[in-house]
This record gives structure tokens, sequence and C-alpha cells, in this order.
């Protein structure tokens, strides 16, 4: 997808300063652009109108609008681009903790929307890459120690080495046209149900 093919929500609760984005994100070639305030329901509104990339404007961010944004970045996996006035240093970690990809301090131009956008998408696919593998990892691990114990199981109570173990799991597998992990799941519970 060409970045210009991204649609973008702009949310601020000023009007002019909404306006110099919208306009610096109508200048870099952003044709689907729409604004929203900060007010109530903000997850909501946002996944009724599904952006790819979220620009907030904010003068001050307080509390409440970060952790709106963490809730944000939690339910919606996307993009979050951060302009404010001010700033301290609790603020942006806290900010980065909310999942904001970039957090730009009395910055906002322009011209230097488009780089900031472009920078907010790569960091949060940097960001979601490392997510999935560390979820896949963490994965392979819980499925290493279901089969790890199930091995154990079966070598207990059927008197089988740890080869031929891992062998009548996996020849069921393929067998049911199943995972592994998943057969040896099916075998701890059937040890479980036993006693």
């Amino acid at each position: 997808m060409k970045l210009e093919d991204f649609s973008i929500l702009v949310i601020d609760e000023n009007p002019d300063r909404a306006a110099i984005v919208e306009r610096g994100l109508v200048e870099s070639g952003y044709t689907r652009v729409s604004r929203i305030g900060t007010s109530y329901n903000l997850v909501e509104r946002i996944q009724a109108l599904a952006p790819d990339i979220i620009i907030i404007d904010l003068e001050n961010p307080d509390r409440d609008t970060l952790e709106q944004m963490f809730q944000v970045s939690r339910v919606i996996a996307r993009p979050i681009a951060m302009f404010v006035d001010q700033s301290d240093s609790n603020t942006i970690r806290e900010a980065v903790e909310a999942g904001v990809s970039a957090y730009v301090v009395d910055g906002l131009r322009q011209d230097r929307i488009r780089p900031i956008v472009e920078m907010a998408i790569s960091r949060f696919n940097a960001f979601d890459q490392l997510r999935r593998e560390r979820d896949e990892a963490k994965a392979k691990l819980n499925d290493r120690k279901l089969i790890d114990r199930a091995k154990g199981l079966l070598m207990q109570e059927k008197g089988l080495t740890e080869d031929e173990a891992y062998n009548l799991l996996r020849k069921n597998a393929m067998k049911q046209n199943r995972k592994i992990s998943e057969i040896a799941q099916s075998v701890i519970t059937a040890f479980q149900l036993e006693f």
C-alpha cells in the first residue's frame, strides 16, 4: 500500500491546530484524512472509523488522554504519532508505554508531518514484528513444555523410552491431522482424568 492510500485520523480539540495537521497531510499527498476530538468514547469512535494511522495533537497530554491512548493501542494496533506543545520525561515514557510510535514536542510544522508519519509507521511495524516474534516464541515454548510433559507421562505410565514416547505422539498427530502439541494436551488431559 502506498503511503497516500492510508486513511489517517487526526485527533485534536483545537480546530486551528487540526487544520495545520490536515493541511500538512494533504500537501504531503495524503487524501484520506478525517478528524475527531478527544472527548468520550474515543476507542469506540476510532474503531468505527478504522484508520490506518492515528495522529494526536495536544497542547499538554494529561493522564486521561494517555490512558485512552493505551486503550486505543491495545484494541486497535495502529501507528500513533503524537504532537505536543509541552512535555516532560514521565509523559514521554507514559506515551511510549501507551503505544505511541512517534512523540514530537513543539514540532508541529506542515513540512515535518510526512516524515514523522513515515517514521511512526516504520517504528510501529518494527515493534509489531518484535511482538509477533515474541508471541510465536512463547507459543513454541508452551508447545514444547506440553510435549515434554506428555512424553514424561507416557514414559512413566507405559514404560516407553523418550524417543518411543515422542514417536507415539507424532504418529497420532499425523493420523489425526493435528499438531503434536494438541495430541500432547490430550494425553495430559487423559492422564489427569485417570487419577
